[in-house]
């Protein structure tokens, strides 16, 4: 049984997926399903946000159904991406669009954003974008970037993974092995990306190989033609260059398994980005009988994803800080946007 203070996952046991749900309560049959698939963790979107006290309360609520202090997930990049929205939270400004005002307000943008999150109970974050924007970017995440050149891309990168770290918010760098060239949207269509192996790494691997000590990534849905006839989040060869040219050994999730990019069922895909070398697989949109099939064919944690979980869950911090501390941090960085 897995541990319910620490959070500590076990090997063989522990449920390798990570879970969306329905609504702004959790349902006796989600309670009972993810008490008896023991997923990882949870992902949450805007259809399970209402105010912080029901937020609050929804946290804790998932976390009881597993029995431990398991981590729990949102999209909160800022811009069209973050699921905790005005009057209760802060509206940000799509990452490119922040990204002139340099490291230091990228940085204090997600230590901010990361104290919000552990208010409510959520400690990771599916941020920073480290997907390279490029004149053919699809307008899906172009201004979710964070630079056009490598070299910003891995400062602000950098950045936005400190704040959050420091807020006690794990982050999840995406979309890997890199997303920027690709011109559809992969919540619809398979990306076809065609450049070769030479031209990846110099560019599109880049922020991922400098950013690879960071203990959280996914996917993209994407298909890299020189490389192989298999989608990333699906390819071996893909997870291999993940792994071993890029240097990441970190919990490494899916993005959303229920993605149009993808092809086959659920099932299909899940038992296939596990046998590929994916840690978790992501399955967002909580209907159950999806859910039933993708925690059967995702099967429980590795002995190598339990280890890596692990060493992820242990980087969370405990303290939400107090109101001076984070007025003045709000006031620095407004400081700095007003001064742009």
């Amino acid at each position: 049984m897995t541990e319910p203070t620490t959070g500590r996952v076990a090997a063989g046991r522990t449920g390798a997926a990570i879970f969306g749900l329905e609504g702004v309560d959790l349902t006796p049959a989600e309670r009972d399903f993810f008490r008896d698939a023991d997923p990882l963790g949870f992902i949450l979107f805007a259809r399970n946000v209402q105010d912080p006290a029901q937020l609050t309360r929804l946290t804790g609520k998932l976390r009881d159904a597993v029995g431990r202090d398991a981590m729990i997930l949102v999209d909160q990049e800022g811009g069209r991406v973050q699921r905790l929205r005005a009057p209760h939270w802060t509206e940000w400004m799509p990452p490119l669009d922040q990204a002139p005002l340099g490291a230091r307000a990228m940085r204090l943008r997600y230590r901010l954003i990361g104290a919000e999150l552990r208010e409510v109970g959520i400690d990771a974050d599916c941020a920073p974008t480290l997907d390279i924007a490029q004149p053919e970017t699809h307008p899906f995440l172009r201004n979710r970037c964070l630079g056009e050149d490598v070299e910003t891309v891995i400062e602000l990168g950098r950045a936005a993974a400190d704040g959050l770290l420091e807020a006690g918010v794990l982050p999840v760098i995406k979309h890997m092995p890199g997303h920027g060239r690709a011109v559809a949207d992969s919540h619809h269509d398979l990306p076809a990306v065609p450049d070769g192996l030479a031209e990846l790494e110099a560019r599109d691997f880049a922020p991922f190989r400098a950013l690879a000590d960071l203990p959280m990534a996914m996917t993209g849905h994407i298909l890299f033609t020189a490389l192989d006839t298999r989608p990333a989040t699906i390819s071996p060869t893909l997870i291999g260059i993940i792994r071993e040219a890029i240097g990441f050994d970190g919990l490494l999730m899916t993005d959303d398994i229920s993605m149009k990019a993808l092809s086959g069922t659920e099932a299909e895909r899940s038992a296939a980005a596990i046998a590929a070398g994916c840690d978790v697989v992501l399955s967002c949109h909580g209907v159950m009988t999806d859910m039933t099939a993708v925690a059967a064919a995702s099967g429980t944690l590795t002995e190598a994803a339990a280890r890596r979980a692990n060493r992820a869950l242990a980087l969370r911090g405990a303290a939400v800080p107090d109101g001076a501390e984070i007025a003045r941090i709000r006031a620095e960085f407004a400081g700095l946007v007003g001064a742009a």
